[in-house]
C-alpha cells in the first residue's frame, strides 16, 4: 500500500532535480515544446531585477536558484558597462536577460516607448522586452478609463512590432476589466503581445486565495490564445497587515518559497485548463528574495 505515495515522492524528487539543471530559454521554448505535442520540461524561474547589484553575485544567485530568465531594468541612454559585462556571464551561464521597462507614461507618448525598444534592442544585449506597464497606475483610470485603454492597447501594438518577444506584467483580474471591443481586458491583451506574467501575488500555492487561485483565470486565458504565461510572487516588505502579508514571502525562509512554487508546478501540471500555457514562476525581486533567510 505504501509503495504507489513512495514512488510518487520519488517523482517528484526527481522533477525538481530536473527543473534545476534545465537550460536557459524555458518559458518560451517549454510552451513552444508542449505545443508541438513533445514533452516539455519544467520551466525554469524568472526574476525582476531593478537595482544594479554586482554582476558575479546577480549571476551566481540566479543560477544556484534555478533562474533562466532576468528581466532587468534599462534606463533610457543606458551606460552599457553594468550590462555588457553582465550579457557575457549569463550567455556562459545559459541565462536569458530582457530589457525590462515600466513607464506608465508611454501609455501617452507610445513612440518614446518604440524609441526606448529600438535603443536598447539595438545594442545586441537583450534576447527580448518584458513591460511592466500598468494602466489601472495612471491617472486616466478613473477619470477616462474608455481612452486610456484604447491608449494602452495602441501602445501594445506598437511595441509588438519588435524582432524580439515581447512579454507582458497584468493583474490577476484583467478579465474582470471590459475592452474597448466590448471583450475581455486579458484577452485583448493576450491577442497583441507574445507572452504575459501574471501577478498572482500570494504566498500559498492552492485554494480560492492562493497563487493558482488567482492566477487560474489568466492561464487559461492563455492556453485559449496559444500563448505562453508564467505566474509570478513577491518577496519584498509590502507592510504589516494581514492583506498586505499573505501576498508576499517576505519575512519567510528561503525553503519555503522553494516549496510552495514547487507546489504550483504540480498543481497548475495535473488541470488540463490550463497547464497548456504555463511558462513558469516569475520571483519579483532580486532583491527581496536575496534578503530572505535560508
Amino acid at each position: 500500500m505504501l509503495l504507489r505515495p513512495l514512488r510518487l515522492a520519488a517523482l517528484l524528487a526527481v522533477a525538481v532535480l530536473v527543473m534545476s539543471a534545465i537550460p536557459a530559454s524555458a518559458a518560451m521554448r517549454a510552451h513552444r515544446t508542449a505545443s508541438a505535442g513533445v514533452l516539455a520540461p519544467a520551466p525554469l524561474r524568472a526574476m525582476w531585477v531593478w537595482d544594479r547589484p554586482g554582476v558575479a553575485s546577480l549571476v551566481d544567485f540566479a543560477t544556484s536558484n534555478g533562474v533562466g530568465e532576468l528581466f532587468v531594468h534599462v534606463p533610457s541612454a543606458p551606460s552599457l558597462g553594468w550590462y555588457t559585462n553582465l550579457r557575457t556571464r549569463t550567455r556562459a551561464a545559459g541565462i536569458e536577460v530582457h530589457a525590462l521597462g515600466s513607464e506608465t507614461w508611454w501609455i501617452d507618448d507610445p513612440e518614446a516607448a518604440v524609441a526606448w525598444q529600438r535603443e536598447v534592442l539595438a545594442t545586441g544585449l537583450f534576447d527580448g522586452v518584458h513591460l511592466d506597464i500598468e494602466p489601472w497606475l495612471h491617472a486616466d483610470w478613473d477619470a477616462d478609463r474608455s481612452a486610456l485603454l484604447e491608449r494602452y492597447l495602441h501602445l501594445l501594438d506598437r511595441m509588438a512590432e519588435s524582432p524580439v518577444p515581447v512579454e507582458l506584467d497584468i493583474s490577476f483580474w484583467l478579465h474582470e476589466i471590459t475592452a474597448p471591443d466590448g471583450g475581455r481586458l486579458d484577452e485583448a491583451v493576450l491577442a497583441r503581445v507574445d507572452a504575459v506574467t501574471v501577478m498572482s501575488y500570494r504566498d500559498t500555492a492552492t485554494g480560492p486565495d492562493s497563487i493558482t487561485g488567482l492566477g487560474g483565470t489568466a492561464l487559461a486565458a492563455a492556453t485559449r490564445a496559444g500563448k505562453p504565461a508564467r505566474l509570478a510572487v513577491e518577496t519584498n516588505d509590502l507592510g504589516a497587515t494581514p492583506v498586505d502579508a499573505k501576498q508576499t514571502f517576505h519575512g519567510e525562509r528561503r525553503a519555503r518559497l522553494v516549496n510552495v512554487l514547487a507546489q504550483v508546478d504540480a498543481a497548475v501540471a495535473a488541470n488540463a485548463a490550463y497547464a497548456p500555457s504555463y511558462a513558469g514562476i516569475a520571483v519579483h525581486d532580486r532583491r527581496g528574495w536575496a534578503a530572505m533567510k535560508r
